[in-house]
């Protein structure tokens, strides 16, 4: 599956291009605030509301895979006190797959900013 589902995107932004380019700045924006919260050290709490967050805005520009971690591991703070290891487990998928969205954000930022459509929008391999 790629980093990032275009078409959920394109959906979410009615085809703008431009409002494209700007949620996807801003989502990479706010991941290095995330991604200080995305310690186990942090506090589950914190963690917890960050994956809960980090899961609904990348959902909503088609990080699919990074919205689903950030479930898993929402879902194992909610469940209570989780073992450190198995936290850390979840949190490091969490990061691992923030990082390639980044990655792969970055690329359709400037293929938008070029091309100012979607029509040649193309994933990064």
């Amino acid at each position: 599956m790629p980093v990032m589902d275009i078409e959920q995107l394109r959906t979410m932004t009615g085809g703008d291009a431009e409002l494209a380019s700007e949620a996807l700045a801003i989502f990479r924006s706010q991941a290095d605030i995330w991604g200080r919260m995305l310690e186990s050290a942090a506090g589950q709490q914190q963690w917890t509301d960050a994956c809960h967050t980090i899961k609904g805005a990348a959902r909503s520009i088609g990080a699919i895979d990074l919205g689903d971690a950030c479930e898993r591991a929402e879902t194992l703070g909610k469940a209570g006190e989780p073992p450190p290891a198995q936290a850390g487990v979840a949190l490091s998928e969490v990061k691992d797959r923030l990082g390639e969205a980044i990655e792969t954000i970055a690329s359709l930022e400037h293929q938008l900013l070029i091309s100012r459509s979607f029509a040649k929008l193309r994933l990064p391999s």
